[in-house]
């Protein structure tokens, strides 16, 4: 048996979910946030035998994309006498981080 943990972007979240569903694959999503841009993310833990798990990856890569958006930096900090804007900086956000990791023993209850 195999868990499959995604952490994908809050907007591709639900269209994994439907299109794991009607494959059969059963999943639990759990809200999270990034660390780097604070942006919400979901983190779906997918608990499947091994042969499944091509086929669940292929559903993460066709419903999750990345994407580039434009952030702020923070300011240095600066002198009061200073006068600082900082340009947005373009980034790519989205996608998933995917991790497969083998499960020693799973009970349903």
């Amino acid at each position: 048996m195999k868990l499959i943990i995604s952490i994908v972007h809050s907007d591709d979240a639900d269209t994994l979910i439907r299109g794991l569903q009607q494959k059969g694959h059963r999943c639990t999503k759990v809200s999270t946030t990034g660390g780097f841009l604070r942006e919400g993310n979901a983190t779906i833990l997918i608990g499947t035998e091994a042969p499944q798990v091509d086929e669940i990856l292929d559903l993460i890569r066709e419903n999750c994309h990345a994407r580039t958006k434009f952030v702020s930096p923070l300011p240095p900090v600066v002198e009061a006498s200073e006068f600082y804007i900082p340009r947005p900086v373009e980034v790519q956000v989205g996608g998933a981080t995917v991790f497969v990791l083998d499960v020693e023993r799973s009970e349903k209850f």
